[in-house]
This record gives structure tokens, C-alpha cells and sequence, in this order.
């Protein structure tokens, strides 16, 4: 194996790689021992010369090393497909039968800067890194080699591209899609469009969760608010609501949970309606003076798109969570139940929780917690790496 350009960090700084982050961020490294051309594969060692691991270089990012393993390795088709294949055994191990998932979520798999999704026989790739971004020939061929799937498509929008000086690419890498597709989530049947759909076409970090909130469901009249493309909101019907109604602001995703609807046989007991979810809540709980709020609903899901994208922005967020959750808990019954998510990743659970507790309190309404939620196994959670945790989520029961 060549001799590779060494990174050498400043003293205090190798204990975080050392405990498996990948990060090493450009305030953090001391020298470089020879030029490094961006995307290359170096070395880091501490201020002592003791060897830490090997990662993808690049000057232009605030994260000058994204470390890929704590051994000399030599990044090969052969690589990614061993690290490929290990990552998808903790699926079939953690979610057995699934036919749709995150095959591969960067750090969580220990590929920082590449994300693979799977839909039924279809795969979509993002890398949001320029050493992984150099590298998609040999990623294609080992995913080509693992899956053999139908098409694969590139979705490389993302803003962290920014930040390596990528710019947005999205179309076919392989294969063909004529336009959205079904897939399958927990026996229910989806309309995907993952070349021009939001995100990857899915959110699967809540595959596991549908099913979850689905039990508080039976006969009850639920709310699923900011529904998409119905995932809550179609779990809950199939799994006994007396009716569901799904508030969404994007006019193709509340058209795209009707017809999912209909795929499933549950147009009868579903209904949805395309407006701005906060406008909506508040309609439903202004009254004139000496006027009451009867609530209507047993459930209602609240699963928002991220409030932020920084901590400058957090306090603002945290407004936002704490206006919707006050107005869903003016419309929940006595004895009805809130299950509510949160997805970004500087708002962390206790903090959500006390955001909900306090509408709660300007409400007067009385919280009885019946479960925790995260995210779905196959959106590992790696302790060491705190970024790989965002997900997060409650339901409660309206004591009083």
C-alpha cells in the first residue's frame, strides 16, 4: 500500500476519533506532512505520530477529514461492498421482511458522506462528501453487484454538498424508472417518485413508528398532521380508525395519500385536505368569548418537517413546536392520545419534552406518557457519533 500524506492533529483532539467519530474538523489539525489533493485518502495520526485511522481529505470543507476506518485499508470496489454487505445484515436483522429501507446511513455504517436507500427493487444514492462523491463508479458497481436492482438513481440536492464544494446532480445513474412506482411498508401499499418526490421518496426513519402509533388507533377519529404522503395516517386506518383526516400544505402529497388510499381499500374511512397545518390548527381553536373548544379528536399525530437547520435557529423552533402542540391539545378528547415527533437534530428529546410539557401547562391539560419513539433500525444509532440520533418522539394520553 503507497505511503499516504499524514494529517497530524493538535494536541487533545485525537480522543474523539478514538472513540469512533469520523469527523475531523480543519480548527482540529495541526499540519499535513505533504499536499493532499481534495478527495484523496490520507492518514491521521496524533501529535505523537501514533497512527488513528485513514479518511477522505478536502480542504474546502469545515470537516477537512471524514475518517472511514481506525486500520490501514485500500478503498476498493471490494471495500464498499464488504461495508455494503455489513450494513445490510443489521437490517435483515432489525427489520426481517422489509422490502423498503435505509440500506446504508453514512456514519451510522461507517461511510460517512453516503447514503443508499432501497425501494422494493429500485435504489436511490446520495453522497454528500467529495471523497465519496469522486468514488460513485465504485459504489454503483458494488451495489450493482450486492442487489442487481432495477434502476438506480442519484437524489444530490442535499445543502451539506455545499460545504465540499459539490454541486446539486440528480437523474438515473443506472437503469430506468417510468415515473413513480408502488412500494410496499408494513403490508401497505405506497406511490413513490423518487426522482422528483421529497427526499428519497419516503420517509423510512418512521417505518417502524406507523406501526406503533397504529395501535393507539382502533376506533378512533384521528388527526395526522403534516401527513405526506399518508404513512400515520393510512397505518392507523388499516389498523381500525373510525376515520382519518390528513393535513398536509403540498397539493401533490395530499393528492398522493388520497390514491394510496385507494390502493389499500381505505378511501371510505380516509379524507385529506391540502392547507398550511399551523393556519388550519389555529382556525380550529380561535373562539369568541365565553365560547368552548369541543374537541373531536381521540388521536392526533404531529410529525413536522425540521423547524432547524443550525442552533441560531433554535429558539425560534422551539416557538413553533410549542404553538402546535398547544393548539393540538385543545383538540384532543379527555382520554385521547398525542403522538408527536421531531426530527431535528439540535433539538434533543428533553427538550422537545419540556417544549410539550410547557403547551400542555398553557393549555391545562394534564399529560400521561405512554411511549418513546426513535428512529427506525435501519437509521442506526452510534452513541460515540451524536449527529447519528435526530429522531425523536412521545405519545401521551390527555389525563384531564
Amino acid at each position: 500500500m503507497q505511503s499516504l500524506p499524514t494529517v497530524l492533529l493538535r494536541p487533545g483532539e485525537a480522543d474523539r476519533i478514538l472513540a469512533g467519530h469520523p469527523w475531523v474538523y480543519h480548527t482540529s489539525i495541526l499540519r499535513l506532512t505533504q499536499p493532499a489533493a481534495d478527495g484523496d485518502l490520507v492518514q491521521v495520526k496524533d501529535h505523537r505520530q501514533r497512527f488513528l485511522g485513514v479518511g477522505f481529505y478536502n480542504s474546502k470543507s469545515r470537516i477537512n477529514v471524514r475518517v472511514l476506518s481506525p486500520e490501514r485499508i485500500e478503498v476498493s470496489q471490494a471495500f464498499f461492498e464488504e461495508r455494503i454487505r455489513a450494513a445490510l445484515a443489521v437490517r435483515q436483522k432489525h427489520l426481517p421482511g422489509a422490502t423498503s429501507f435505509r440500506v446504508v446511513n453514512a456514519e451510522s455504517d461507517f461511510l460517512s458522506g453516503l447514503i443508499v436507500d432501497k425501494y422494493e427493487d429500485v435504489l436511490v444514492v446520495q453522497t454528500s462528501s467529495l471523497g465519496m462523491d469522486q468514488r460513485k463508479p465504485m459504489i454503483l458497481a458494488a451495489l450493482q453487484g450486492i442487489f442487481s436492482p432495477r434502476a438506480i438513481a442519484e437524489r444530490n440536492e442535499l445543502s451539506s454538498r455545499k460545504f465540499e464544494g459539490l454541486p446539486d446532480a440528480n437523474g438515473m445513474l443506472a437503469g430506468k424508472i417510468d415515473g413513480p412506482f408502488p412500494v410496499k411498508l408494513n403490508g401497505l401499499q405506497f406511490e413513490v417518485d423518487v426522482v422528483r418526490g421529497h427526499k428519497t421518496g419516503l420517509y423510512l426513519d418512521q417505518q417502524v413508528n406507523y406501526q406503533r402509533v397504529a395501535r393507539l388507533a382502533q376506533g378512533a377519529q384521528v388527526l395526522d398532521c403534516f401527513s405526506f404522503l399518508g404513512g400515520f395516517g393510512l397505518h392507523a386506518a388499516k389498523a381500525g380508525a373510525a376515520h382519518v383526516h390528513m393535513l398536509d400544505q403540498s397539493a401533490d402529497a395530499t393528492a398522493a395519500a388520497g390514491r394510496n388510499a385507494a390502493a389499500n381499500g381505505l378511501k371510505e374511512i380516509c379524507s385529506s385536505e391540502t392547507t398550511n397545518v399551523f393556519d388550519w390548527l389555529k382556525a380550529q381553536t380561535v373562539t369568541q368569548p365565553h365560547e368552548k373548544i369541543v374537541p373531536r379528536w381521540d388521536l392526533i399525530v404531529l410529525d413536522p418537517p425540521s423547524f432547524t437547520r443550525n442552533r441560531a435557529s433554535v429558539p425560534d423552533a422551539l416557538r413553533g413546536y410549542k404553538e402546535i402542540h398547544l393548539r393540538a391539545l385543545k383538540l384532543l378528547k379527555t382520554g385521547g392520545t398525542l403522538a408527536t415527533f421531531c426530527c431535528s437534530h439540535h433539538v434533543d428529546a428533553g427538550l422537545f419534552q419540556d417544549t410539550l410539557l410547557s403547551a400542555a401547562f398553557d393549555a391545562r391539560r394534564v399529560l400521561r406518557r405512554v411511549a418513546i419513539y426513535s428512529q427506525s433500525p435501519d437509521h442506526p444509532v452510534v452513541p460515540m457519533i451524536p449527529e447519528t440520533e435526530y429522531l425523536k418522539g412521545f405519545a401521551f394520553e390527555v389525563v384531564r
